[in-house]
């Protein structure tokens, strides 16, 4: 099961928290840019994946 399992985990929770916070996001003018908002939650989002899976071992 190694890094790979881990890997698709991270990749699983990336895609879920990209896909809310695009369809939830408002249009409205504020401090950041939607791409930068999704950036960052898909960064967290695959970490917090990925290392809750290789953790949880």
């Amino acid at each position: 099961m190694g890094l790979a399992t881990d890997f698709v985990n991270g990749t699983i929770s990336l895609l879920i928290s990209v896909a809310v916070t695009v369809k939830l996001a408002d249009e409205d003018d504020g401090p950041y840019s939607l791409g930068e908002m999704a950036l960052a939650v898909a960064i967290t989002g695959f970490l917090s994946g990925f290392f809750t899976s290789y953790f949880a071992k």
